[in-house]
């Protein structure tokens, strides 16, 4: 029998497959549809200190081999998310990964600051959300913002820290190396890229918003090419995401690097599949005679 445990800044995760941020709610809904106590690890939704409204409609816009969106985050405040969300997945017998985000340093550490003392195991920080103080750049496109906030994130954090990454960056290695030397105890990436929508029926964007995040299977060669970059840059563990919707698919990111996965826009289209790829997973090791996932992680870095 195949071991799928692994083991992120020192909490145990019973397999290594996660939903990304944003795709899942908070799993209130998803319970309904498939059992969330098989995951390694729920990731909730971007919650921020006070309620975001969101950007205006339409705020999604379905694309060759993915989709794009442009919620602008909306959330219901930490107040909201705590007594509501995070009250009913910390019953639940699974890992519940906290997605933190904000428009200054001292947002994001005042939802960090709230969290310490609640039920939750681990905290990921958005850094794609708008530095209002900097002229709108988000934190994770300047190296030494990324620095800057994850040093003050740390500071207030009990819970590991795991910092996602954007791909809209010159190097993703240059981001990932300021996140560690931060202080970082784990990465995610990539986050969706910047990409934009015209419906030439309306002569108009497909998004109000404009530009909107791209996800899904198209971006998933990119995603796997910069988690096999960043692997051989940092010593911290990679989540890996982008476009993942099968086995195969996950253990593209494992081989290349990550010791875990997230699945995203696949959750829209198929909620099962997050428990589908963990019973690939399995199938694989079982079929390949792998005893646990450190054989095959970065195994292509050797080839």
């Amino acid at each position: 029998m195949a071991d799928l445990s692994i083991n992120i800044a020192g909490v145990d995760w019973k397999n290594p497959v996660t939903v990304a941020s944003g795709t899942f709610g908070s799993g209130i809904e998803y319970s309904e549809l498939i059992d969330i106590e098989k995951l390694g690890a729920v990731t909730t939704k971007g919650v921020a200190n006070v309620p975001w409204a969101g950007n205006p409609v339409p705020r999604v816009a379905e694309i060759k081999s993915g989709m794009m969106n442009a919620i602008g985050l909306q959330n219901p405040g930490i107040d909201t998310f705590i007594e509501r969300d995070l009250a009913f997945l910390s019953e639940k017998d699974t890992k519940v990964i906290v997605n933190v985000c904000g428009r200054s340093v001292k947002d994001y550490v005042e939802v960090v600051e709230r969290l310490a003392s609640e039920k939750c195991d681990m905290l990921e920080i958005n850094v794609s959300c708008p530095n209002v103080k900097e002229g709108g750049i988000a934190f994770g496109q300047d190296p030494k913002a990324l620095e800057e906030i994850t040093k003050e994130i740390k500071k207030y954090a009990v819970q590991p820290v795991i910092m996602k990454l954007s791909p809209n960056v010159t190097s993703i290695k240059e981001m990932a190396k300021a996140a560690e030397y931060a202080g970082a105890d784990a990465i995610s990436l990539i986050n969706t890229i910047t990409g934009m929508k015209i419906d030439v029926e309306k002569m108009t964007f497909a998004l109000a918003n404009k530009t909107g995040g791209v996800s899904g299977p198209c971006i998933k060669p990119i995603a796997v090419r910069m988690v096999y970059e960043v692997f051989s840059a940092v010593k911290i563990p990679i989540i890996g995401m982008g476009g993942i919707a099968s086995a195969d698919d996950a253990l593209e990111f494992i081989m290349a690097g990550a010791t875990a996965v997230s699945v995203g826009t696949a959750n829209f289209t198929d909620p099962e599949t997050s428990l589908k790829v963990v019973s690939g997973i399995n199938d694989f090791m079982d079929r390949h005679g792998i005893k646990n996932l450190g054989e095959i992680r970065g195994v292509v870095h050797r080839v």
